[in-house]
């Protein structure tokens, strides 16, 4: 160990950020000791806060700090038409493309019988009671192209075929198996814009 132990913890503890390596880990944990104090201690209770009071909304499952996020409480969002996605960080995504004008379904998951991962696993229950309320919507499924986005892709379709819904997809011009947050906003524009209907349903 050429680190004190507790400069190793907070090296250790960046580590477990996304994309970031020993090097990077190191650089930021040195860096950090060089902030003013009042700064490290302020960053401190926002992150103890966020974590205390960030949630999922109660009716699409996006993070906020309220019980109906600003996108479900918004009046010019177009709440028939609704994007299904795996996480909340996709959303963000969405949002900052900015022209999608429908609201979204965050699952938290994705069905895996390999992993346990059934359909009362994930936020599927309440997409269905959501669906059920609504006069012909339609369901933009943006979900990976792997086994897990086909597997809940189609559960999706099936529980839904006598429904009066339209499921489309995002057209792929989006590489096989990537994650809708690392995508530019152009190619996801363009991934809503020319989404293609895989339901029957009219």
């Amino acid at each position: 160990m050429i680190y004190p132990k507790k400069l190793e913890t907070i090296i250790e503890f960046y580590k477990k950020l996304p994309g970031i390596g020993e090097k990077s880990a190191e650089r930021m944990a040195l860096a950090t000791l060089d902030l003013p104090k009042d700064e490290i201690e302020n960053v401190s209770k926002d992150l103890v806060d966020a974590k205390n009071t960030l949630g999922p909304c109660s009716i699409c499952g996006h993070i906020t700090d309220k019980e109906i996020c600003d996108i479900c409480s918004s009046e010019t969002r177009n709440k028939n038409i609704i994007c299904v996605l795996e996480d909340y960080k996709s959303v963000f995504s969405f949002e900052k493309a900015g022209n999608f004008k429908g609201v979204y379904h965050v699952l938290g998951g994705l069905i895996s019988p390999t992993e346990g991962i059934g359909y009362e696993d994930i936020n599927l229950p309440s997409l269905l009671s959501r669906v059920e309320k609504l006069e012909n919507p339609e369901l933009i499924l943006a979900l990976k192209s792997n086994i897990e986005g086909e597997t809940t892709t189609l559960f999706i379709k099936k529980i839904l075929e006598d429904k009066n819904v339209i499921i489309s997809r995002l057209s792929y011009g989006i590489p096989m198996g990537a994650d809708i947050d690392y995508m530019d906003t152009i190619t996801l524009d363009k991934a809503i814009e020319d989404r293609k209907q895989i339901s029957d349903n009219k």
